[in-house]
Parts: C-alpha cells; sequence; structure tokens
C-alpha cells in the first residue's frame, strides 16, 4: 500500500479510532473546586456586571512587592449579597470597602467571598474598594508559566513586567478573574521609582511627582478590556511615536524601549506601519483607535496586552532569529511584533469566554502571520509559510479544552489551528469572499467574549455550508481525515477515513494534470475516468493525508 501524505510533520501518526480513543484517556485530567472556582461562571460572578476598574498600585523593586487597591464600579444583574473576588496566593486582600463599611470576607484558596451588607437591587451601580498587597508569584517561564518578571537591565536598572494569561490576573491583582465579563474601561495608576517609567494600557492622562520622590503614572484605557491583556511594563525607559494613517482616520502609534536600544528599535519598528497595513486589510480597522497602539520592550519573549503590546524578540527577523516554517518566509518579518500584533483583532477584539476555546485565539492569529506574508510577498509565498509551519503539529489531544476549569487544550491550536482555517480557505475557493468572512468576523463580534459555538455558526452561515462536522474533525478530534482512493475499471473510488463519522469537506484534487473538486463522504463514491491509474494527487493547501489502497 502506498500512502501519499499532504503535509510534513516531524513526529507523525496516523491514529485510527481505538487509538485516538486510548490516547483520550490518558489526557483525562482530575480537577479540583479551586479549577472550578477559577475557570466557571459562579453564582457569585454571575449577579454583578464589572463596569469598571481603578487599579492604583505602588510596585516596589526593592523587595518585589506590590501594594495597593482596586476600586470596582459594577452594575447589579440580580440581587445577591456574596461577590467572589480573585487574589492568588501569596497575594493578601487586607480590606473590603462599601459605603464606608468595612465587609466581612471569607478566603477559599485563591477566591475572597466578600459579604455585603448595602441593598445590591437589580440596575444600581455600586462600588466597592478592595485593599491588597504582598509578593505576587515570580514569573517562572513568561509568557507561558507568567506572574512578575524582575530583572535588571544592563545599567542595573530596575525592568519588571506581568504577563499572566491561563494563570489569570488575579497573580498580581485582584479582579473578577474570568474572561467573560470585560470590564468597561480602566484606569490603572502605577507608582514607581523616580528614575523608572510605568508603561501600561490605553493612554498617559498624568504624571504626578509625590513628596516621596517617586512618580505615579496614570493610564486609561476607553474600550473593554480582557483582565490578562492589563500589564505594567517598568524600566528606564525612552519612546518615541508616529502617526499611522488608517481605515479610521491617524492612530498614534508609540514606542518604549530600554535607552540603551533606541537605536535598534528605530530601524525594527518599523515593522508596526507594515503590519497595520496588511491586517487592516485583511481584519478590517485597528480595534482600539481610541486607545493609540504601542509596542513595549520586555524582559521576555512578548504578549498581546492590549493597545501595549510587549515585545522581547532581541530586535530580529524571526523568531529569536529562527524562521519557525522552514521556508524562508518567516525571516521576512518580526515575529512577534507581527504575531502579538495580531491578537489585537483575535483575542483582544474577539476574546474567548472560556479559556478551552482558546483558539479562536491562536488560530487565528498563528493564520495571520501567512496572511500578513501574502500581503507583501504573494499568494504563493503565503500558503508556502503555513505549509511549512506543519511541521510543529503534534496531534496528541484536542485543540478545545474542557470548559468550565480554565483548561486550555492543546498546543495544536496554533499550526493545526492555522492550518484548518488555511484548508477552510480552499473550501470558500474565493480570496474576496475570503476577505469579507475575516472582516465580518472582527465587525460582527466587535470587542465582545465569544465562544466555538458562535465563530462556528458565523462561519457556516458566511460559507453556506455546514461546518460542524468540518470543526468536530480539527477541533474535537486528534485524527488526520485520509482520502483513501483506487483505480479499477475506469472507475475512481475515494472516501475519508479517520475521521468523524459525517465527515464530508469536499477537496480539490489533481486527476491526470486536471483540477477537479471531488466530495468523498465516509462511505465509497466513484466517479467514471478514461484510463487506468491515472495521475491522482490532492491539493496541498488541503489539511489531509491520502492513501492509494490499489498500489
Amino acid at each position: 500500500m502506498k500512502k501519499y501524505l499532504n503535509f510534513i510533520c516531524f513526529s507523525f501518526l496516523v491514529f485510527n479510532g481505538a487509538n485516538a480513543q486510548g490516547l483520550l484517556r490518558k489526557q483525562e485530567q482530575s480537577f479540583t473546586r479551586q479549577d472550578t472556582l477559577r475557570g466557571s461562571i459562579t453564582k457569585e460572578r454571575a449577579w454583578w456586571d464589572v463596569k469598571n476598574y481603578h487599579l492604583d498600585i505602588k510596585v516596589n523593586p526593592l523587595d518585589s512587592t506590590i501594594s495597593g487597591s482596586n476600586t470596582i464600579k459594577y452594575q447589579v444583574v440580580q440581587e445577591y449579597k456574596t461577590m467572589q473576588i480573585d487574589l492568588q496566593n501569596p497575594m493578601e486582600i487586607y480590606k473590603v470597602v462599601q459605603d464606608g463599611k468595612v465587609l466581612k470576607y471569607k478566603r477559599e484558596g485563591n477566591a475572597f467571598f466578600v459579604e455585603l451588607v448595602a441593598s445590591q437591587k437589580p440596575g444600581l451601580i455600586k462600588e466597592l474598594t478592595v485593599f491588597y498587597g504582598g509578593k505576587p508569584k515570580v514569573a517562572v517561564n513568561p509568557p507561558w508559566d507568567g506572574g512578575i518578571t524582575w530583572k535588571k537591565d544592563s545599567n542595573g536598572n530596575p525592568f519588571i513586567a506581568s504577563s499572566c494569561q491561563g494563570l489569570g490576573a488575579s497573580v498580581w491583582w485582584p479582579n473578577k478573574d474570568h474572561m467573560y465579563d470585560e470590564v468597561d474601561n480602566m484606569l490603572i495608576s502605577v507608582n514607581v521609582p523616580k528614575n523608572l517609567v510605568n508603561v501600561s494600557n490605553g493612554r498617559l492622562k498624568s504624571v504626578k511627582q509625590l513628596k516621596d520622590g517617586t512618580k505615579t503614572y496614570n493610564w486609561y484605557v476607553s474600550n473593554p478590556i480582557n483582565n490578562y491583556g492589563v500589564n505594567i511594563n517598568i524600566g528606564d525607559y525612552v519612546s518615541f511615536s508616529e502617526k499611522y494613517k488608517g481605515e479610521k482616520g491617524d492612530l498614534d502609534c508609540s514606542y518604549y524601549v530600554l535607552r540603551e536600544n533606541l537605536a535598534k528599535a528605530k530601524i525594527q519598528f518599523k515593522e508596526v506601519p507594515r503590519m497595520l497595513k496588511a491586517f487592516e486589510h485583511w481584519f478590517g480597522p485597528y480595534p482600539f483607535y481610541e486607545d493609540s497602539y504601542k509596542l513595549v520592550e520586555a524582559p521576555y519573549l512578548g504578549m498581546e496586552h492590549q493597545s501595549c503590546v510587549t515585545y522581547g524578540n532581541d530586535f530580529k527577523n524571526g523568531y529569536r532569529g529562527r524562521d519557525l516554517s522552514g521556508t524562508g518566509w518567516g525571516m521576512k518579518f518580526d515575529f512577534i511584533i507581527i504575531h502579538e500584533s495580531g491578537h489585537e483583532w483575535f483575542a483582544n477584539n474577539i476574546t474567548y469566554k472560556d479559556i478551552a476555546d482558546m483558539w479562536i485565539h491562536e488560530s487565528f492569529t498563528n493564520y495571520s502571520e501567512s496572511l500578513f506574508v501574502e500581503y507583501y510577498y504573494g499568494k504563493d509565498a503565503g500558503f508556502e509559510y503555513v505549509r511549512g509551519i506543519r511541521k510543529g503539529i503534534q496531534n496528541d489531544i484536542p485543540i478545545i479544552g474542557k470548559y468550565g476549569v480554565n483548561q486550555e487544550g492543546s498546543g495544536d491550536m496554533y499550526n493545526k489551528g492555522g492550518n484548518m482555517l488555511h484548508t477552510l480557505r480552499q473550501i470558500v475557493n474565493d480570496d474576496a469572499k475570503w476577505r469579507t468572512i475575516l472582516r465580518g468576523l472582527n465587525s460582527t463580534f466587535y470587542h465582545q467574549t465569544v465562544t466555538t459555538e458562535q465563530i462556528e455558526g458565523y462561519l457556516s452561515q458566511q460559507v453556506g455550508i455546514d461546518l460542524n462536522p468540518f470543526f468536530n474533525q480539527y477541533l474535537r478530534d486528534i485524527r488526520i481525515p485520509t482520502l483513501e482512493y483506487y483505480f479499477k475499471d475506469n472507475k475512481l473510488g475515494y472516501r475519508w477515513t479517520n475521521c468523524v463519522p459525517d465527515f464530508n469537506m469536499a477537496v480539490k484534487v489533481t486527476l491526470n494534470d486536471k483540477e477537479e473538486w471531488i466530495k468523498p463522504k465516509t462511505e465509497w463514491n466513484t466517479m467514471s475516468v478514461t484510463v487506468e491509474n491515472q495521475k491522482f494527487e490532492i491539493d496541498k493547501n488541503f489539511y489531509v493525508a491520502g492513501f492509494n489502497i490499489t498500489e
């Protein structure tokens, strides 16, 4: 039997049903009450809608502490009197105050349950202030294993930053730490030693000099923002800026880097206008004109903090100087600037409600890399790039994680997810329509938190096909769909195997040097051919495998 593979993969297995189920059983996990408190919409969260935060903190590099308060303005949705506020060990809440009264609370791990005494009638706008402090978790391997990074630059100055996706913003400040409820707007006040600068999200409203010689930077975010997107960046920063003439007018772009890297940044950050031009073409207007765009040097690789993208790619093209696709096209752009900025559309504009649906952030943003390449270097280059990253696909566990327990799925949400979308583009088979769909996603779900079902439903509607089997195959299964085919008696037989029961994706093939579309199902189908054993090739832009069972 001859095997035809339609992709490249360093560690590749074609799983049959039994193998897939066995592997899935191995991946089963047990979860704790803490996982549920972190990952679900508890009744202590559901009754109130957060409207505004004023995070007012002091960051002390000498002892690696953060202390201060968060004033939470919220609207009552349902009458209830217990509020869940999240803050992770070893941080402590010292006091909670509402209407001048100190409130009682109980701590259960990383969740604090505050007992309110004032009336909480539906429709009321209320606020309370949480006072807290301590030494937050130190980031072990940021941004993947995050927290706060405490480093020093080459001149011995403190170089500090937050990164907390997955782990949660409550690792360093108290909030409603669930993605479903984004705060509408936010004031971030950060007090630092006088020789340092703090850069956070939104626009800088003021810098106040205090009598003790410290400075407080006040940043205001006017758009909804997810919790992990809120950040602090503290260092001996210098800055420069420019205006980008975009689809919604002038976009203020500001760049903050360590003093020693200013010259390099002025060259490397020319990538930003190129990024904006390409992504506004594909995805629509940058979603946060009101809050500007900032690129900020950080003491780790980088992260998609909203309107305050962090950067640590050593001022090099590629991924720290490497081409992840192995095609050469990955060295044509700075991976961190392009990828992390792509998240402004998919992560910050459109945000998952539950981290189990993290593919919505990462699959589209992974695919944005190839769209950037395509915009500047042509369609063939973009297609080659996305096919090149297939070698990183593991097919280990499903892309979608378990809901309600703060669990993300497989890392395949990046490379496999990008190739899933590239495959979907082939099905659409209309580049103008595909672009309209991508832009439509960002307008339809503008500044919203969403579920996989919403995104799947939108795509099915726009494509005009029931894509449920397609997404079940690529998001919820680990097998690679395999097109079996044979030639016999002037017939070509074909079917899908290694797939979910109702998988029925149309696929483009070359038959005797002529492109054809066939519509296999899981049962054998046949079509007439003029010559036995004709040349048969599956379009390489579909992420599938193929077997010729006649050889």
